[in-house]
Order: C-alpha cells, then sequence, then structure tokens
C-alpha cells in the first residue's frame, strides 16, 4: 500500500491503558506491513485532565513495549524533544494553526459563534430529557449573523465555535472493520469546535492535525465511531480528502465490560511492575480482537507485521483473559535470555528482603541459577518471590499432609542421615557434587526411587513437587542443607 501513514495520538492524562497500547500496536503493525510511517502525536487540548510526567511515561511504556515510531515526541536525556517534518507533534503548541481553520470555517459559513451560558445549555438538556429527546444543542445561536457575533465578541462576552451540520443529511463512509456506516445528522450535535479558554476540541485538532501531516488510515477505539461523521463533514468543509478509518473494538474483561481500575490492572504500568514480559504482553494483546489466519497463538514482534491485517480484526469486543496472558507470558518467561530474566527478576527479590546489592554484586551466578531453576512455574516474574523463600531460610515448615507421610517412611532417616554424612564431608556443595550426592546415597544405602529422592526433597523444600532436587541442593549450600536436616530430625524423625 502507497504512503501509508498512521498515528496513534493519545492524550496525556495518566497511565497509558492496554487499550491504548493495543491501539498503538495495531498502527504500529500495519504501517510495518506496508512499509509506511509510525507518528506519535500528544493531545493536550483539554487542560483539566493533563497530568504532570503522563508523556513522559506514554513515551516510556511504547518503548519498553517494542513499539517504535517514525515521528513526534521522543524523551531523550530526559527531555521532550519532537522530531519530523510535520510538527508541532504537541497540541498545545498548534493553537494558531486552530484559530486559523476555524476562522475559515466561519466564514465559509461551517461554523458560527454560540454565547450560550452553561446555565443555559444545563437547562435546555434537562427539559429535552424530560420529553424523551436525545439531549443537544437547540441552534439558538445559529441565527445570529456575523455582524451580531462580532459585536458581542467585542463587548467582551465569551464564546464557543460551533459546527454547523445541514439539516437531515445522510453521512457516509467506510470503515475497514465495520464496513459502510451511514449517520444522519438529525442524529447529531452542532459540536464544539473551539472551546472559550481558546483551545481546540479533540474534534477540530484531530481533522485538521491528521490532514496536516498526511494521515492516510485513522486506527482508533470504536467509542470515537459516533463522532466520526462530524469529521468526515469536516474533511469535506475544508475541500480535503478524507482519510480510510479503523474503528477497533473494545479491549473487555471476562464479563464483557470495558476494563477499568476497579476490576484490576488496567495499565502497562501495571502489568510491567508485575513482571510480564514486553513480548509476552504485546504478542497477548494482538490477539484481543485478532487472529492470524492460521490461527497460532506465539508470534514474535516480527511475524506479527508479517501477518497482520485489519481484515481479521474482529468487530465484537475482545476478552482480555488474565489466564491465557498468563500462559503466553509463561512462554516467554521459559525461553527468555537468562541474564535479562535474571536482571527483571533482580528488584523483586531486593523488594522481597532476599538480597540486597553486595549479595548481587558477589554472587549473580548463583542468582542466574536460581532463576534458571524456578522459572519453569512462573507467569510472571513477580512471582519469583513465592518460589525462592525456600533458599533463604534456614529452616523449612512442612505442612502438606503428602510430605508429612514421607518423613514417616522407614527409609526416610537412613537417607537423610546420608545426604547429612556426603555433605559433611564436602568442603563446599558445587554443581558437580550436587549432580553426583544422590546417587552416592543410593550407593551407600541401597535406597533408591521414590523412596531414594522424595525424604531429600521433602526435608529441604518442605514440599513433594517443585524444581529439580538437583538445583534445590547447589542452591542452598552446605550449610542450609544441614541446618536442614538436622530441623527435620529434631522435629519430625524423633
Amino acid at each position: 500500500m502507497e504512503g501509508v501513514r498512521v498515528r496513534f495520538a493519545p492524550s496525556p492524562t495518566g497511565y497509558l491503558h492496554i487499550g491504548g497500547l493495543r491501539t498503538a500496536l495495531y498502527n504500529y503493525l500495519f504501517a510495518k506491513h506496508n512499509n509506511g510511517k509510525f507518528i506519535l502525536r500528544i493531545e493536550d487540548t483539554d487542560r483539566t485532565r493533563y497530568v504532570e510526567g503522563a508523556i513522559e511515561n506514554l513515551i516510556n511504556s511504547l518503548n519498553w513495549a517494542g513499539i517504535k515510531y517514525d515521528e513526534g515526541v521522543f524523551v531523550e536525556e530526559g527531555k521532550i524533544v519532537q522530531r519530523g517534518e510535520y510538527g508541532p507533534y504537541i497540541q498545545s503548541e498548534r493553537l494558531d494553526i486552530y484559530k486559523k481553520y476555524v476562522d475559515e470555517l466561519i466564514e465559509k459559513g461551517y461554523a458560527y459563534y454560540c454565547f450560550c451560558t452553561k446555565e443555559r445549555l444545563d437547562k435546555v438538556r434537562e427539559e429535552q430529557k424530560i420529553k424523551g429527546l436525545i439531549p443537544r444543542y437547540d441552534g439558538l445561536c445559529r441565527s445570529l449573523s456575523l455582524e451580531e457575533a462580532r459585536e458581542k465578541i467585542a463587548n467582551g462576552e465569551e464564546y464557543v465555535v460551533r459546527l454547523k451540520l445541514p439539516p437531515n443529511r445522510d453521512i457516509k463512509f467506510k470503515d475497514l472493520v465495520r464496513g459502510d456506516i451511514i449517520i444522519n445528522t438529525e442524529d447529531l450535535d452542532d459540536q464544539v469546535l473551539l472551546k472559550s479558554d481558546g483551545f481546540p476540541t479533540y474534534h477540530l485538532a484531530v481533522v485538521v492535525d491528521d490532514h496536516l501531516m498526511g494521515i492516510t488510515h485513522i486506527v482508533r477505539g470504536e467509542e470515537w465511531l459516533p463522532s466520526t461523521p462530524k469529521h468526515v463533514y469536516l474533511y469535506e468543509a475544508f475541500g480535503w480528502e478524507k482519510p480510510t478509518y479503523v474503528h477497533l473494538p473494545t479491549v473487555l474483561n471476562k464479563e464483557r465490560k470495558k476494563l477499568s481500575k476497579r476490576h484490576g490492572d488496567v495499565s502497562v504500568e501495571d502489568f510491567r511492575k508485575k513482571g510480564y514480559l514486553p513480548e509476552g504482553l504485546v504478542n497477548y494483546l494482538a490477539l484481543v480482537g485478532w487472529t492470524p489466519e492460521d490461527n497460532r497463538e506465539i508470534l514474535s514482534m516480527e511475524e506479527l507485521i508479517e501477518e497482520f491485517s485489519f481484515e481479521r480484526v474482529s468487530k465484537t469486543g475482545g476478552i482480555f483473559d488474565i489466564d491465557k496472558l498468563n500462559w503466553v507470558n509463561g512462554h516467554y518467561i521459559r525461553g527468555y535470555d537468562l541474564d535479562k530474566l535474571t536482571d527483571i527478576a533482580i528488584p523483586f527479590l531486593k523488594e522481597a528482603g532476599f538480597i540486597d546489592d553486595e549479595f548481587i554484586n558477589e554472587r549473580y551466578e548463583w542468582l542466574k541459577i536460581l532463576v534458571a531453576t524456578v522459572r519453569e512455574g512462573l507467569s510472571n516474574v513477580s512471582e519469583i518471590v513465592d518460589k525462592v523463600d525456600i533458599f533463604f531460610n534456614d529452616k523449612v515448615e512442612v505442612e502438606d499432609e503428602e510430605a508429612l507421610e514421607v518423613l514417616k517412611w522407614e527409609e526416610t532417616p537412613t537417607v537423610l542421615n546420608a545426604l547429612k554424612e556426603e555433605v559433611e564431608n564436602a568442603q563446599e556443595i558445587t554443581e558437580e557434587l550436587s549432580k553426583t550426592i544422590m546417587k552416592k546415597i543410593q550407593k551407600s544405602t541401597g535406597v533408591k526411587g521414590k523412596k531414594l529422592f522424595m525424604p531429600v526433597r521433602v526435608a529441604l523444600s518442605g514440599k513433594i513437587h517443585g524444581p529439580e532436587l538437583v538445583s534445590i541442593i547447589y542452591l542452598l549450600g552446605k550449610q542450609n542443607v544441614l541446618k536442614r536436616i538436622k530441623y527435620i530430625e529434631n522435629n519430625h524423625l524423633k
């Protein structure tokens, strides 16, 4: 597809929502699939909702997820910078541009000044509700001449500028996901285009920016679908060619309701803090509303780019299933570069109080083996804290009924005594010793199979299932193995 240009245009109102990340991802995949350009623009015209630091968070989240954009707003050396030939890419820096186009619409008769107070508008809407009508502006100021309006402005009256929609007119456009859409202007409102504070509304700014930045495809959430006819009409009013529209299904929870903070994690930051890998989250998120032709569930970013098309995006909301995310993320954890995975795990181990900087410097290789030992059972990296506590305690509590039964076996004291002797005779437990020690115990005791392995596992971990026994023995080290055997002997074998 020639000259594809798409944009992700979030508002800096807080952390990036998981639904926003999916919108950015689909824009990125479509652009890269078509050798096009992907732009990041910041829509900050609603100053009442602006959150300090939100732009940096948005950019950091996109970078973390591996969603690279070609032009727009960047963070470099802690500063916000803009790169590209269509800037500024921050809407609050484009106010003069919007004013020029608002004036053009007024001169052409496609927009008008409105002087109605908030109190009057509230009263009109209340009356409409009582009559069972759709609340909308009643058009009182549409009939004002330009001269009358300018006189009011000269007298200091506060105003907004509204779009003047034609009566009873079908507005048509094609959506790549939903097909042909027709909405009559009788079902629409004379939208405010310029607010009383001089800032444009989303509806004006988005049309002006998308046109001037050469955007060919507008890919956004379906919540904007009711506004699109107004945007299409604005393109017509300006005499511009309208872009192609793509409205994505909403990301829903298992109850088929919109994801919200009340129901758990919803921001990219939430998932990042829990130790989800960017590859796992992006892979899963791509599948929330889209499927590849062969229905594969594990796809790298390169494979997603190769496979992606809007033809396979669902019309209905995509269900965000945390269990499925955990499955996908677990797959990536098991195959992840061990050094990278260890570095991701370290902050969780530090926060739990298991390790400090000195420990990390002195025993980084040990930490890598620890991570490799427990990674099989992880669906996110934060879970490592619960999996490794057995390696940081002097004793182990045996609470499981089956594990307690193992300690009652006739062979258990013999096996544990043989283990104790082997460990006491060793200067330290090396990786080599941990691999051969069970064979030595088998040879000296004649005990084999589960009667050999189960007592050792329960004595050292308190459980009958878990990481490989070789790793447990090595990671615990000489002193901890001896302490645990002694604890079991004193509390369970007497």
